[in-house]
C-alpha cells in the first residue's frame, strides 16, 4: 500500500501542483494551455484508448458475463446518475452536468488501473480482465455519451438563441416603430398604406441591434464555453438543419476521443487482431497522455478559484464512496461475493480517482472548470484513504456474504 501511495498517487499530486504553479506564474499562456489540452484530447488520449482496448479479445468479454454485464450497467448507470443529480441538485446546464458525469461518474482506469490493482491483487488473468472490461466501458461508452450530452446541450442553447434572436428582432422593431412616432404610424394606418407601415416598422436602430447581438452571444455561449461542434479545424461550412439529437451524435462522433475507442471495440468484437508490431507506433504518443493530462489539470485549476464547496465534496463522495458501495451491493446480489478477489478488484477499479479525460474536456471547452478541477484534486487526495479502506473492508464483506 505504501508503494502505491508513493509511486502512483504522489506523482499525480506533484505534477498537478507543478501545473498549478506554472499556471499562476503564467508559464503557459491561454493559447499554449489550450494547445496542451488539444494534444491530449485529440491525439494522445485517443491513441492510449485505442491501444488499451484492442489488446482485449472477444473471449475476455464473454468469459465472465456477470462481470461484463455488471460493469456495463453499473458504470453507465452511475455515470447517468451523476449527470441527473448534477442537474437536479446543483441546477447546472446539460453540458455542465455531462462534464460533471465524466469526472465524478468515471474512474481513471486507463492511468491507474494496473498501477493500483497489480500490486494489491497481482498481475494475473482476473486482474487484467477486470481492468480491460471497465476500461472498455469507461472509454468506449461513457466518453461518447458525455460528448453526445455536451453537444445536445449546446444544440438546445442554439435553439434558445434563435428564439431569443427572433424575440430581440421583434422587440427592436416594435421599439423602432415607437421611435418613429405615433404620428407616422397613425398616418400610415389612416391612409391604409401598407408600404408606409412597413417602412415605419422596418426602421433599424443600431444601438438596439448591437445590444441584442451581445445578448444573443451570451445565450449562445454560456459563461464563455467553447462550441464543441465548431471547434474543429474544418472551417465554417454552411450549417444544415438537423434534428438536435442527430446533430449531437454526429458532432460527438467527429471527436477522435469518441471514434477511436469505438473503432477499437468494433475490431475486438469482429475478432480482428491488431498487429502487435504496430503497438509502439501508438504507445509512443500514448505515453504522453497521463503526464500531460495531469499537468493540464493543474493548469486548469490555476485559472479558477479552488472551491472546497458542497458540490466538490459531493462529487468526491460520489466517486470514492457511493460508487464502490453500489458495486459492493450489486456484486453481492449477482453472486460475486463467492469470488471475493474479483469483486474486490471490480470495487477498487470503479473507486479510482476521476478520469483525467473529464478535466481535459472541461478545460478544452471551458465547461465546469472550477468544480471539475477542484473535484479531481480533492478526490485524488481522498483516494489514498479509500484505497486502504477497500483493501481492509472487502475481505470482511466477501466472507460474510460469500
Amino acid at each position: 500500500m505504501e508503494t502505491i501511495l508513493i509511486n502512483d498517487i504522489l506523482p499525480i499530486l506533484v505534477i498537478m501542483i507543478l501545473g498549478y504553479i506554472f499556471g499562476k506564474l503564467r508559464f503557459f499562456d491561454n493559447d499554449q494551455r489550450q494547445g496542451l489540452n488539444k494534444l491530449v484530447l485529440d491525439v494522445a488520449l485517443p491513441a492510449a484508448l485505442f491501444v488499451s482496448i484492442v489488446k482485449a479479445t472477444r473471449e475476455m468479454l464473454v468469459s465472465d458475463l456477470t462481470l461484463t454485464i455488471l460493469s456495463v450497467v453499473g458504470v453507465v448507470g452511475m455515470f447517468m446518475l451523476s449527470f441527473v443529480l448534477c442537474k437536479v441538485l446543483f441546477h447546472h446546464t446539460t453540458q455542465e452536468a455531462a462534464v460533471c458525469a465524466l469526472i465524478a461518474g468515471s474512474p481513471t482506469i486507463g492511468f491507474l488501473g494496473f498501477a493500483v490493482l497489480d500490486p494489491i491483487y497481482g498481475n494475473n488473468v482476473d486482474t487484467n480482465l477486470v481492468i480491460a472490461i471497465v476500461a472498455i466501458v469507461v472509454n468506449a461508452i461513457t466518453i461518447p455519451i458525455g460528448f453526445y450530452l455536451i453537444n445536445l446541450g449546446q444544440e438546445k442553447d442554439k435553439a434558445k438563441a434563435k428564439l431569443a434572436s427572433a424575440g430581440a428582432s421583434v422587440a427592436a422593431k416594435v421599439s423602432d416603430a415607437a421611435q418613429t412616432g405615433a404620428k407616422a404610424v397613425a398616418s400610415a394606418a389612416a391612409e391604409t398604406d401598407g408600404q408606409k407601415a412597413a417602412e415605419a416598422c422596418g426602421y433599424k436602430d443600431e444601438g438596439l441591434l448591437a445590444e441584442a447581438k451581445t445578448k444573443l452571444h451570451d445565450v449562445l455561449t454560456p459563461k464563455g464555453e467553447v462550441d464543441v461542434a465548431a471547434s474543429s479545424n474544418r472551417g465554417n461550412a454552411p450549417a444544415r438543419k438537423m434534428n438536435p439529437n442527430v446533430a449531437a451524435i454526429v458532432n460527438a462522433l467527429k471527436q477522435p476521443v469518441c471514434w477511436a475507442p469505438l473503432l477499437a471495440v468494433a475490431l475486438v468484437i469482429i475478432g480482428v487482431r491488431f498487429p502487435a508490431e504496430l503497438d509502439p507506433c501508438f504507445e509512443l504518443i500514448a505515453k504522453a497522455n497521463s503526464g500531460v493530462a495531469v499537468l493540464a489539470a493543474g493548469l486548469a485549476l490555476s485559472t479558477v478559484k479552488f472551491s472546497l464547496s458542497v458540490e466538490t465534496l459531493w462529487n468526491t463522495f460520489f466517486r470514492l464512496i457511493l460508487t464502490p458501495a453500489v458495486f459492493v451491493v450489486a456484486g453481492i446480489l449477482c453472486g460475486m461475493a463467492g469470488d471475493g478477489d474479483k469483486l474486490s478488484m471490480l470495487v477498487m477499479a470503479v473507486a479510482l480517482p476521476p478520469a483525467f479525460s473529464g478535466i481535459i474536456i472541461s478545460s478544452r471547452y471551458n465547461i465546469y472548470v472550477r468544480e471539475g478541477a477542484s473535484s479531481v484534486a480533492v478526490s485524488t487526495v481522498g483516494f489514498a484513504a479509500t484505497c486502504i479502506l477497500i483493501v481492509w473492508l472487502m475481505p470482511i464483506i466477501t466472507k460474510m456474504f460469500g
